[in-house]
C-alpha cells in the first residue's frame, strides 16, 4: 500500500512540473527518491527549456544506476530535438578534485528531455542520479551546419543578427539578401543590359526587372550568345531554379537556363515594349548573362491582295512605309459609295496596314440601259467580262450599225461595244418591206380596196385630207402643196379607215415642225396652180412613231442610176383620195402603176407646153406614170409613188415619188422625182435632228 501511495505521489509531482514549466536560465533534477533508493518500475521525464537564443548545458554530479549492457535494465537518456545524445548507466564518479562534474552534454538548442527509467528490481539500493543545467550562449553563427545568414552573419549573447554587402539589402525574413537591380528604362534603339556582377556569380535569391521602353512603331530585337549565358541549370523535372524570362503585353519568351543560353539568339518581340525578368533562389549562383538588343522598325507583312498591284515593290516594308494599292483593270476599291482605282496604305506602328479592310473588287458596269425599240437579255451578272446582248424589235426594226449588240462589261465600269464604244445600239425602222404584200391589178381611180399592212408606210393628213409617205420614225415625206399654209397639220399613221372611229385606234403624229422645199413657189390662188417644180416637204414629228405590222417606213431612193424609175417601171401608189364612183373614199385603196416618159404627160394635158402661160410646168424633177385608167387623183397626194428596189431579191420598196398633180385623174399623173431631192432630204433631216438646232 505504502509503495503504491508512492508511485502516485511521483506522477502526480511530474504532471505537475510539466504544467508549470517555463524557460529558465538553471535548474537541477534528480532521480526519485534520491539520494534514497530509486523506485522499481519507474518511468520519469524531465522537459528542460531555457530562452531562445540559448543553448543547453547538462552535467551530472552523482551518476548511481544498475549496469546492464545497453543499459537495458535502468538508464537516464537524454534527447535534443528527437536525437538521443545520450543513454546512462552505472556508477561515475569526477576525475578531477576541482570539479564534480561525472557526465556532460553541450546542445546549442534551448530544449532538452530527460527521461529516467526502472525495471521490476533494485536490489542493490542503487539512488539514481543529480544534474544541473544552465543557459549558454550559442553562437548561430559558427555552431549550426546551416549557416543562417545568406552572407554576414553576427552573433551576440542570446541570439544573432545578419547584415548584407554594401548595395544589398536585407529581405523581410531577416536572414537572406538581396539586389535591389530593378526600375532600369531603356529608351535608346541600341543596348546591353546584363546581369548583376556579370561575369562575377549573380546575387542569390533576387529579382531583377529590367525595361525597354522604345518608341512606336519599333521592334525590339533580343540577341543572345551562347557562351554569354551561365546560369543555374533545372532540376530533374525541368524546372529551372534561377530563370531569364523576356515579357511583352502579349507573349513571353522562356524561361530560360542553364549553362548556354538555349533559345533562339535572335528573338524578335514584335513588340516596341520588353521586360527582362531575372530571379534568383538562395543556391548556386553562376556568372548570370548578357544580352545586346536593338530596335528595328516594325516589319508590315507584304500582304498579296487579290486583283492588285503594289508600288513600290519591296521585299520588306516597315513602319511609316506608304504603298498605293492599284486595282487591276476591271477592278475597283469602293470607299462609300465611291469607286476607285487605286487607294493607299501605311505600314503603322503596331505592324499592320492602314485601310487593310478595302480590297479590289470587280468592276459592276450596272443594269445596262435600255434601248428604244429593242432589248436586252437578262445577265447572270454585271461584273466586269459579263457580256450582254441588245436586239431590235424584228421584223419591225433592225440594228443600224455592223457592231452587233454584244457588249462586255469594261474595266471602266461601262458596257463597250467593239465597234460602237459606249455608244448604245440604235434600232432603226426597217423600210419599204409591206407585212402583207399588195396583189392587186385594179387602177386606183376606182380601183381595189387594199389593207393598211399593204402600204404601212402610209400616212394620213386629215387637215388637208391627203397623204404622206412615212421614212423615219420621226419625219414624213409629202408634197409641198399638201402642207402650204398648214404649219401643225394633224396625221395618223396605222390605219386603213380614216372614220373619226377608226383614228381613235390609230397613231397620231403630231408636227413639230414643218420643212417644205425652198424651190416651192407659193401663189396667191393655190387652185390656179400651174407650177408644181419642187412639189415637196417634210414634217418632223415630235415623236417618234411605234413602228408595227400596220406603220413603217418606205426606203429612201438610193444615189445610183438605177434608183431612177424607166418607162414601164411598174409602181404601187395608195390613198383615199377620189374614185370614178365616189368623191370621198373612207377606206384605203391601191393599185399598180406603170411610169411613163414626161411626153404622155404632156399629151395629157392637151396644151402645148411652149404656149401661152397658163400651161402646166413639166420639168426633169417630175415622173409621170399611169395610163390606160390606172391614176391617183384629188385626195391622194403626197402619197408614195413605191417602186420595188432594184437590187435582185430584195423585197424592199423605196419611194420613187410623191402624188403631185394630174389634169385630169384616171389619165396620166405627175409624181415628185424624189431621188433629185435626197441631197435636201439628208441634210433637212440631219440638221434638224442636230440638238443644237432651232
Amino acid at each position: 500500500m505504502e509503495k503504491l501511495l508512492e508511485m502516485w505521489c511521483v506522477v502526480l509531482f511530474s504532471l505537475l512540473a510539466w504544467v508549470s514549466a517555463e524557460p529558465t536560465m538553471y535548474g537541477k533534477i534528480v532521480s526519485p527518491n534520491y539520494p534514497q533508493a530509486y523506485p522499481n518500475e519507474i518511468e520519469k521525464t524531465w522537459d528542460i527549456e531555457v530562452p531562445e537564443g540559448f543553448g543547453v548545458h547538462l552535467y551530472f554530479t552523482h551518476l548511481d544506476i544498475e549496469l546492464s549492457e545497453d543499459c537495458a535494465y535502468d538508464s537516464v537518456q537524454i534527447m535534443s530535438g528527437g536525437i538521443e545524445e545520450g543513454k546512462l548507466c552505472g556508477q561515475r564518479t569526477s576525475k578531477s578534485p576541482q570539479s564534480p562534474i561525472v557526465q556532460e552534454f553541450k546542445v546549442p538548442y534551448n530544449k532538452l528531455q530527460v527521461t529516467f527509467k526502472s525495471d521490476f528490481s533494485n536490489e542493490e539500493r542503487f539512488t539514481g542520479f543529480a544534474a544541473y543545467y544552465t543557459a549558454v550562449d550559442v553562437n548561430e553563427c559558427t555552431d549550426f551546419a546551416d549557416v543562417p545568414c545568406s552572407h554576414f552573419c553576427n552573433n551576440f549573447i542570446g541570439g544573432y543578427f545578419c547584415s548584407c554587402p554594401p548595395e544589398y539589402f536585407l529581405h523581410d525574413d531577416m536572414r537572406n539578401c538581396g539586389v535591389n537591380c530593378s526600375g532600369d528604362v531603356f529608351t535608346t534603339l541600341f543596348g546591353v543590359i546584363a546581369s548583376p556582377n556579370y561575369p562575377n556569380p549573380y546575387p542569390e535569391n533576387s529579382r531583377c526587372e529590367y525595361q525597354i521602353r522604345l518608341e512606336e512603331g519599333f521592334e525590339v530585337v533580343v540577341t543572345m550568345r551562347r557562351e554569354d549565358f551561365d546560369v543555374e541549370p533545372a532540376d530533374s523535372e525541368g524546372n529551372c531554379q534561377d530563370s531569364l524570362v523576356f515579357v511583352t503585353d502579349n507573349q513571353q519568351f522562356g524561361p530560360y537556363c542553364g549553362n548556354e543560353f538555349p533559345g533562339p539568339l535572335t528573338i524578335e518581340t514584335k513588340s516596341n515594349t520588353l521586360d527582362v525578368i531575372f530571379q534568383t533562389d538562395l543556391t548556386e549562383q553562376r556568372k548570370g548573362w548578357k544580352l545586346r538588343y536593338h530596335g528595328d522598325p516594325i516589319p508590315c507583312p507584304k500582304e498579296i491582295t487579290a486583283n492588285s498591284v503594289w508600288e513600290p515593290e519591296k521585299a520588306k516594308y516597315v513602319f511609316k512605309d506608304v504603298v498605293k494599292i492599284t486595282c487591276l483593270d476591271g477592278f475597283e476599291v469602293l470607299e462609300g459609295n465611291v469607286g476607285s482605282t487605286f487607294f493607299y496604305s501605311t505600314c503603322q506602328h503596331n505592324g499592320k496596314w492602314s485601310n487593310s479592310k478595302l480590297e479590289c473588287q470587280p468592276v459592276d458596269c450596272g443594269i445596262p440601259e435600255p434601248i428604244q425599240n429593242g432589248k436586252v437579255n437578262d445577265p447572270e451578272d454585271t461584273l466586269f467580262g459579263s457580256v450582254i446582248h441588245y436586239t431590235c424589235e424584228e421584223p419591225y426594226y433592225y440594228m443600224e450599225h455592223e457592231g452587233g449588240g454584244e457588249y462586255r462589261c469594261s474595266g471602266n465600269g461601262s458596257w463597250v461595244n467593239d465597234v460602237l464604244g459606249t455608244e448604245l445600239p440604235k434600232c432603226a425602222p426597217v423600210c419599204g418591206v409591206p407585212s402583207e404584200p399588195f396583189v392587186g391589178k385594179q387602177r386606183i381611180f376606182g380601183g381595189q380596196a387594199a389593207e393598211i399592212q399593204n402600204f404601212p408606210w402610209q400616212v394620213f393628213f386629215q387637215s388637208s385630207r391627203a397623204g404622206g409617205a412615212l421614212i423615219d420614225e420621226r419625219w414624213v415625206l409629202t408634197a409641198a402643196h399638201v402642207v402650204e399654209g398648214t404649219p401643225d397639220p394633224t396625221m395618223y399613221a396605222g390605219s386603213r379607215c380614216i372614220r373619226a372611229r377608226c383614228l381613235e385606234s390609230a397613231q397620231r403624229l403630231t408636227a413639230h415642225r414643218v420643212l417644205i422645199h425652198p424651190g416651192w413657189r407659193p401663189v396667191d390662188n393655190p387652185s390656179a396652180r400651174r407650177n408644181f417644180d419642187n412639189d415637196i416637204a417634210l414634217v418632223q414629228l415630235k415623236d417618234a412613231v411605234k413602228m408595227g405590222p400596220t406603220a413603217s417606213p418606205i426606203c429612201l431612193p438610193g444615189s445610183a442610176a438605177e434608183y431612177g424609175p424607166t418607162e414601164g417601171d411598174l409602181g404601187l401608189i395608195s390613198g383615199w383620195g377620189r374614185t370614178e364612183e365616189k368623191d370621198i373614199v373612207v377606206r384605203l385603196r391601191g393599185a399598180k402603176v406603170p411610169v411613163a416618159t414626161l411626153e404622155k404627160c404632156r399629151e395629157a394635158q392637151g396644151e402645148d407646153p411652149r404656149a401661152e402661160a397658163g400651161a402646166y410646168v413639166l420639168t426633169d424633177n417630175m415622173i409621170c406614170a399611169g395610163g390606160e385608167g390606172a391614176d391617183s387623183c384629188q385626195g391622194d397626194s403626197g402619197g408614195a409613188f413605191a417602186v420595188q428596189d432594184p437590187n435582185e431579191g430584195s423585197p424592199k420598196f423605196y419611194v420613187a415619188g410623191l402624188v403631185s398633180w394630174g389634169k385630169k385623174c384616171g389619165s396620166y399623173g405627175v409624181y415628185t422625182n424624189v431621188k433629185n431631192y435626197l441631197d435636201w432630204i439628208r441634210k433637212t433631216m440631219r440638221e434638224a435632228s442636230d440638238p443644237g438646232h432651232d
